[in-house]
């Protein structure tokens, strides 16, 4: 499915994003994230061995709520799956550039990250 132009809006933004995921037990998980695009895939980064990337490993359905910085109140939902991850200078190019829209700054080299590619199946917004 094709990214909706008011979807890639918003994600090419810095968008307050939560990540759902799911535990072992069935139960979500959600965390905040930093989110954006890679071509027509929404793209997030996580530490290889969180709790995010053990959930989307064994299971790669996920749901995202975001919402852009300048309106708390339009939101956006996707559901989707991880269709690649990314590992090394390749993916510290988009971790870069995420966290940069999002901080500023390049991140830190302090430890391994790796971007995970996002298909997504749904899309809804107001």
């Amino acid at each position: 499915m094709t990214l909706h132009p008011e979807v890639r809006r918003i994600l090419d933004g810095a968008p307050n994003a939560h990540l759902a995921t799911l535990l072992p037990d069935g139960s979500p998980h959600a965390v905040p994230v930093y989110v954006g695009t890679e071509g027509d895939h929404i793209a997030l980064f996580t530490g290889p061995a969180t709790r995010k990337a053990r959930n989307l490993h064994r299971d790669p359905r996920l749901a995202l709520s975001m919402t852009p910085a300048d309106n708390l109140f339009q939101s956006v939902a996707i559901r989707g799956r991880v269709v690649q991850w990314i590992e090394g200078d390749a993916a510290w190019e988009i971790i870069d550039r995420l966290a940069i829209k999002y901080t500023g700054t390049p991140y830190g080299r302090d430890e391994e990250r790796v971007v995970a590619l996002i298909e997504p199946s749904k899309q809804i917004f107001s």
